[in-house]
């Protein structure tokens, strides 16, 4: 009876573990419109993030595309989604966001449409992303515009970045270089 119940509770951990998405189970569309299949992305880091053009944090979208420029490509990649959820501050249309990226940022990494990221109409990616039941790895709160997640090569989260931690952190670049 004690190796039946065993086995039961190890089928159960099994099956449980197995229920736990990756970041190659999503798509999203990008700021063009078009799908995005995150499948792409399998053997290189990414960096997701909320981003506001409106936002004081704002300045960090140049050192974002400066820590994409440095290790950008095979190995990584950086998925930024405007948001206006926290202060209101992507009110633009995404013609409208990606016009300000391109002309006053210069950026390059991909930038996907506008998104929610609380609330009952979160985005899935983001739902994935700061709940342990989905991911298998952590609870997040994005407490503000610039939160950074961590995504390993096999599309695991890894951990939750602080909007005020700058994209060139200590943290990032060790976990780049790791």
């Amino acid at each position: 009876m004690k190796n039946l119940i065993l086995f039961i509770l190890l089928i159960f951990a099994v099956s449980s573990f197995a229920q736990h998405k990756t970041l190659y189970d999503f798509m999203a569309k990008t700021i063009e419109g078009e799908e995005y299949d995150f499948s792409v992305l399998k053997g290189r880091k990414v960096l997701i993030v909320n981003i506001a053009t409106e936002c004081s944090l704002a300045p960090q979208l140049n050192k974002l595309q400066e820590l994409y420029e440095e290790y950008g490509g095979d190995d990584f990649e950086i998925i930024a989604f405007p948001c206006n959820d926290f202060g209101k501050q992507e009110p633009g249309t995404n013609a409208e966001v990606l016009e300000k990226c391109e002309s006053k940022y210069k950026i390059s990494f991909q930038l996907m449409e506008k998104i929610k990221i609380k609330g009952d109409s979160i985005h899935p990616v983001y739902n994935w992303l700061t709940q342990s039941s989905e991911n298998g790895v952590l609870d997040a709160k994005v407490t503000w515009n610039y939160q950074k997640f961590l995504v390993d090569k096999n599309g695991q989260v890894v951990e939750s970045v602080a909007p005020i931690v700058g994209p060139k952190n200590n943290r990032i670049i060790e976990w780049l270089k790791e």
